[in-house]
């Protein structure tokens, strides 16, 4: 548990893997767990494939909730992470009190609004008549465990942001492990469904906050977690600093959420269900691209936030190169994954040859370019990291408008099917934007940075 990261002197490249490779190990667990458990919804006997589409109209709406996490956490974690950078403990840790305060109360308030709203919401986001029993009945289940995902995943990015890569992958292996546990005795033991799956989640999510919760109030931590002096002013630069990552992850899902619909639309009642099942298996292959890509990129802003607050703007150009290549590094692995186990891993799903043959072809287009969507995340999280909200903002929201208006032109000229083209289109047009803007305006920020601070009175 001790911490063995010293951000402002260790060798960069040491530094970055050592913090890099726990985060994606993290995530890697997590998503390994999603799938497991959709391996298991769909093996439920004579109704698998219908519960799984169910579940994959839930996924999305689940995934915009527990954004909230990242709202505060990767809101405050950078903030927090320059403070450290400054020597100033104390803000440091009234950041960290101001965060955990602001976790509570947005769990509480979601799970109402959410919970009070889940037959339209899951109504309009893709459940037929025929699926909606079982998308309410894993989705009832789940929202009751709010609290638990928000604190697990939110005060998690605050552990990580201390040094302590290892201690935040235990927090979520250990979560994910026993939902892997759970799930089967859930489903099929107390024959439970997918209820039985919402709940192993919840259970799961419990312990993993648990565990976060005693090492943040505990001593082996350098920042504490503190009650009292609540500040709106920090509040509001969380709220702003974290709308950036909110933002991807929420209009990520929106964008699934929107797919599922279209599919469904364009699909009718002969291919609706059927796509929106393959739409559950593609976006679970990509969930294991992605959220292990975002481990590395947001897992190692640490190292950018406290050399961005030291003034060190020589070791922050160094980590932000050496990251790039690293979540360019991994997206090429997973290039060459598609095709090595694209088929095997589709066969986790569904043995329905149909159903495989359009999830593989789905794949192979979502795929296409996601080589430059590991230098956008980089690029993205590293502004972020650094409070460079005023860039990294309007260039996530120029790959989601990408996005957002290819799912909906595509399948006007061309079908359902082109629906899985806004992925590459986005996935282009998006990081070729952000490298330009990146090589212009970065070497601005860290000059300002250095001018500022040789001028500040404490130098």
């Amino acid at each position: 548990m001790a911490r063995v990261n010293d951000l402002g002197k260790d060798s960069i490249p040491g530094l970055v893997l050592r913090i890099a490779i726990p985060s994606m190990l993290a995530q890697f667990v997590s998503v390994f767990y999603s799938i497991v458990d959709r391996i298991f919804v769909s093996s439920i006997p004579e109704v698998g494939e219908l519960a799984l589409a169910g579940v994959g109209v839930c996924g999305p709406i689940v995934t915009m909730v527990v954004s909230f996490a990242f709202l505060i956490g990767i809101g405050g974690t950078p903030l927090m992470g320059i403070s450290l950078g400054e020597r100033n403990k104390e803000k440091a840790q009234q950041i960290l009190g101001n965060c955990f305060m602001m976790l509570c109360v947005l769990s509480v308030v979601l799970t109402a609004v959410v919970y009070l709203l889940r037959e339209p919401m899951l109504r309009l986001f893709g459940a037929s008549d025929v699926t909606y029993q079982y998308a309410e009945s894993y989705f009832c289940t789940y929202i009751c465990g709010t609290i638990f995902a928000l604190l697990s995943t939110g005060m998690n990015q605050f552990i990580i942001c201390q040094g302590y890569a290892k201690t935040g992958m235990v927090a979520v292996m250990l979560g994910t492990v026993l939902n892997i546990i759970l799930d089967p005795v859930m489903i099929f033991v107390f024959d439970l469904g997918v209820q039985g799956a919402a709940l192993a989640t919840v259970i799961s999510q419990a312990a993993s906050m648990f565990f976060v919760l005693c090492f943040l109030f505990g001593k082996r931590t350098n920042v504490k977690i503190t009650f009292g002096n609540y500040d709106w002013n920090i509040m509001s630069r969380v709220l702003k600093l974290g709308f950036t990552p909110f933002a991807i992850i929420a209009v990520d899902n929106v964008m699934i959420i929107a797919m599922n619909a279209l599919l469904q639309k364009h699909g009718g009642a002969a291919q609706g269900d059927m796509l929106v099942t393959c739409n559950t298996i593609v976006q679970s292959f990509m969930l294991v691209v992605t959220m292990p890509l975002g481990g590395i990129s947001g897992g190692t802003q640490c190292i950018l936030s406290y050399n961005y607050g030291a003034c060190n703007c020589e070791r922050v150009t160094k980590a932000h190169n050496f990251i790039r290549w690293l979540c360019a590094g991994y997206n090429t692995f997973m290039f060459a994954m598609v095709y090595l186990a694209g088929p095997l891993f589709i066969s986790l799903f569904t043995e329905d040859p149909e159903l495989a043959a359009e999830a593989f072809r789905a794949i192979k287009i979502c795929t296409m370019a996601i080589i430059p969507l590991g230098v956008q995340y980089a690029i993205i999280d590293g502004l972020t990291g650094m409070g460079q909200v005023q860039l990294s903002l309007p260039l996530s929201f120029w790959r989601k408008a990408v996005y957002f208006v290819s799912i909906f032109l595509l399948p006007q000229f061309f079908g359902a099917g082109s629906v899985f083209f806004a992925e590459p289109i986005s996935d282009i047009l998006g990081p070729v934007v952000s490298i330009y803007i990146c090589r212009k305006y970065l070497p601005k920020v860290l000059k300002s940075r250095e001018e500022n601070v040789a001028l500040s009175p404490r130098h």
